[in-house]
């Protein structure tokens, strides 16, 4: 039977300018997605080339939430993610040479060339963990809270994860322990309608996700996630929340990836009309409407920032290429039995 597509709301951000977000916020918030579309487009075309090694799992269309996410944090604040990751390590402030020259196995990299596509992380920008294991990442994300509370800390721990995520046994037992803690945590649900090769609604009775966090005695929110404003505020109230003690949230980011699932998968299992809804609802689009609109910025003086943004990832890119290999010597350093 024809599966019938899941399309997206079709609504333009219609949020006012926040009152915490300068133009120049903005406008930095708008290069970092565009960062994150045009890294990932060059880490596919270094995989073609083999360049890279193993896998990778790309972002292209979730950049709203990474952004808008890392917009609302504090820099002490501790972040965990999937392998599905790049673009909250990008959010967060890591090195783009540095970026790339991981993903090639590079000494250079930002973990010597050891962790790659899946296991980016970088404690200078507390960036603890990126998580190969689905539902791997969110008890390390409430225990990373609980030091915080524990030690009287004004951080708190925010958690990426898919929606697939929501079906593990490690997810409900981690929100359990979270809301009875009060842990400090922000739960960030990126709901691209696909888990790997399924669809939401052919593993999960209940779709609208922030629906079932109820039964956890927390707040649950669905909200737009190719609306990086929307995102911003929603995760900017819950920090605060946590941060004042009053404990844990789950925000449901629904969006969509605009590519396979990793890889060179071609993702025929979409159907046309829905790939097709979901691209022309861009969020790098919408948002760059959004600021022509509030007379934040020219169509021209976008585009020109765009072609800087397209200029500097060739550069990162072409640095982290010609960075040595790692020595043999180096294999067992700073690993642990």
């Amino acid at each position: 039977m024809e599966k019938k597509p899941i399309l997206p709301s079709g609504e333009p951000i219609r949020q006012s300018k926040p009152e915490a977000l300068s133009e120049s916020d903005l406008l930095a918030m708008f290069r970092d997605m565009v960062l994150i579309r045009e890294a990932e487009e060059k880490v596919q075309s270094l995989y073609m080339k083999g360049l890279i090694h193993g896998t990778t799992h790309l972002c292209q269309g979730q950049e709203a939430v990474s952004v808008g996410a890392a917009k609302a944090l504090k820099p002490q604040d501790y972040v965990t993610m999937t392998y599905r990751g790049h673009g909250h390590a990008l959010a967060r402030g890591m090195d783009v040479a540095k970026f790339f020259a991981e993903l090639m196995g590079r000494s250079t990299g930002i973990n010597k060339g050891k962790g790659g596509s899946m296991h980016l992380c970088d404690f200078d920008l507390n960036l603890i963990g990126a998580f190969a294991i689905i539902g791997a990442g969110i008890p390390v994300a409430v225990g990373a809270a609980m030091s915080a509370k524990l030690k009287g800390e004004d951080r708190i721990s925010v958690n990426f994860f898919g929606d697939g995520t929501t079906n593990i046994g490690a997810f409900h037992e981690a929100l359990n322990m979270a809301s009875v803690w009060k842990a400090p945590v922000v739960f960030v649900c990126e709901n691209n309608i696909y888990g790997e090769f399924s669809r939401i609604d052919e593993t999960t009775a209940v779709t609208r996700l922030s629906d079932r966090i109820a039964a956890y005695g927390m707040p649950g929110v669905t909200v737009n996630g190719n609306n990086v404003i929307e995102v911003y505020e929603e995760v900017k109230k819950a920090a605060e929340r946590a941060r004042s003690g009053g404990g844990p949230t789950f925000i449901e980011c629904v969006t969509y990836r605009q590519r396979g699932h990793s890889r060179t998968d071609p993702a025929k299992y979409r159907p046309r009309e829905e790939v097709e809804a979901w691209l022309s609802y861009d969020p790098i689009l919408l948002f760059k409407d959004w600021l022509v609109e509030k007379a934040i910025a020219t169509e021209a003086q976008l585009n020109d920032l765009i072609e800087s943004v397209k200029a500097a990832v060739d550069k990162a890119a072409s640095e982290a290429e010609q960075s040595p290999w790692p020595s043999l010597d180096e294999l067992t350093t700073e690993t642990y039995a």
